[in-house]
């Protein structure tokens, strides 16, 4: 028997950021799906080694970021929404990269079982497109407080198209820098 990948890999208008499309295997009885397979993924040109998954719950119009960790406690992240749908948003901080400060989309959702792979030296944010919405998702180094940054989840010079024009944002992450103003975290 011919083995199958699992995924589907497609490359956005920023190559780093990789939506992967798994393989759905349904019928009567519901459905199968592999999230994570290490050889597909490092195949792929996603040779990471996870950490730390986490999952968040949230309701409509929540936006959560634009967040991210810096050097050595940097992050790579493999996002899906496993419950509602999300405008999941990737922006490239890396001054040297020639698509720094540009930004990438893709919609999750527990329909498309879509994940979408943000690699490090990219800042990341949700907006919940649905009534609730749980996110998982895992990460390429563990948490660390002291390497957390952000920037403000509407920063004109990045001019995201957020699906919501008042959205629920933390006390933290309204009070997050401009672009403009971010320190070269990636050199």
């Amino acid at each position: 028997m011919k083995y199958l990948m699992s995924f589907t890999f497609k490359k956005l208008k920023i190559p780093d950021v990789i939506l992967v499309e798994p393989k759905l295997l349904s019928d009567d009885r519901g459905f199968f799906l592999e999230s994570f397979k290490e050889s597909d993924f490092a195949s792929n040109g996603i040779d990471v080694k996870f950490v730390q998954d986490n999952i968040s719950h949230s309701t409509k119009d929540v936006l959560r970021g634009l967040h991210f960790q810096s050097r050595p406690k940097s992050q790579a992240k493999l996002v899906t929404a496993i419950k509602g749908e999300i405008l999941d948003v990737a922006v490239d901080i890396r001054k040297n990269s020639p698509t720094y400060g540009k930004w990438v989309s893709e919609i999750l959702s527990e329909d498309n079982h879509n994940l979408l792979y943000v690699p490090e030296g990219f800042a990341h944010g949700f907006c919940v497109l649905s009534k609730e919405a749980d996110v998982y998702y895992k990460v390429s180094n563990e948490y660390s407080p002291k390497d957390e940054g952000g920037i403000i989840w509407n920063d004109p010079s990045l001019n995201i198209e957020w699906p919501v024009s008042k959205p629920i944002v933390s006390s933290s992450d309204s009070q997050l820098p401009l672009f403009d103003n971010l320190d070269d975290y990636f050199a």
